[in-house]
C-alpha cells in the first residue's frame, strides 16, 4: 500500500482541488475546477501502467471517498442561494467519478499491449465522455427532477442557444459541452507528463 501512497494523494488533491475550484466561474460555461478535474485520469492512467489494474482502482477509491467526503461538507454550507453542493450533484458527482475511472481501468487494460500512447488516450477519452454525460445528466436534466424535488434546477434547463452560437438547447447541455471539451484537450495534453512519469518509475520499478 505504501507505493501507492503517492497516486492515492494525488488523486486526493485533484479531488479537493476540483471540489473548491468548481465554486469558481470561468467564463460564462465553465469552472476552474474543470481544469483541474481532467487529472484525475492521468493519475489512474499512471497507476495503472506502473502498478496495474487492481492498484488503480485503490487509488480510485481512495477518489471516490475523498470526493464523497467533499460533497458531504458542501451540503452542509450554505451560498447565497442554498447549499454549495446539492444531493443531485453530490449522487452525480460521486456516479460519475466511479464508473468512469473504472471504465477507464478496464479500456486502459485492453489496449495496454498496443503503443504507448493508445491506452491513455483511448481510455481517458471514453471515460472522460461518460463521466461528462453522467454527472451533468444527473445533477441537472430536468427529467430527473424526481432525484431531488425540493431542489429547483429549471435554471439549468432554460433554453439557449448551444455555447451562445448553436441551436437551442437547455442550459445544462452548454455547461456539458463545454466541459467536455476542456476534457477531451486535457487529454492530449496529458499525453506528455505520463509519457515522462512512466519512464522514469518503470526505470526505478525495474
Amino acid at each position: 500500500m505504501q507505493k501507492l501512497l503517492p497516486g492515492i494523494l494525488a488523486m486526493a488533491a485533484v479531488v479537493v482541488a476540483s471540489n473548491i475550484l468548481v465554486q469558481h466561474l470561468f467564463g460564462q460555461w465553465l469552472t476552474w475546477g474543470a481544469f483541474t478535474y481532467p487529472f484525475a485520469f492521468l493519475v489512474t492512467d499512471l497507476t495503472n501502467r506502473i502498478y496495474g489494474a487492481a492498484a488503480a482502482r485503490k487509488v480510485i477509491l481512495a477518489g471516490f471517498v475523498t470526493g464523497a467526503l467533499c460533497s458531504f461538507i458542501g451540503t452542509q454550507i450554505m451560498g447565497e442561494f442554498g447549499p454549495l453542493v446539492t444531493w443531485r450533484i453530490a449522487m452525480g458527482s460521486g456516479i460519475a467519478f466511479l464508473a468512469a475511472q473504472l471504465l477507464d481501468v478496464a479500456v486502459f487494460n485492453r489496449l495496454r499491449q498496443g503503443n504507448w500512447w493508445r491506452a491513455p488516450l483511448v481510455s481517458t477519452l471514453i471515460g472522460a465522455s461518460v463521466d461528462t454525460a453522467l454527472f451533468f445528466t444527473i445533477a441537472f436534466a430536468g427529467a430527473l427532477a424526481f432525484l431531488e424535488a425540493g431542489n429547483d434546477v429549471s435554471w439549468a434547463n432554460e433554453a439557449l442557444p448551444l455555447l451562445g452560437h448553436g441551436p437551442m438547447a437547455p442550459l445544462w447541455v452548454s455547461l456539458a459541452v463545454a466541459d467536455w471539451g476542456v476534457k477531451l484537450l486535457l487529454a492530449l495534453v496529458a499525453l506528455v507528463p505520463f509519457r515522462l512519469i512512466v519512464g522514469k518509475l518503470v526505470a526505478k520499478v525495474a
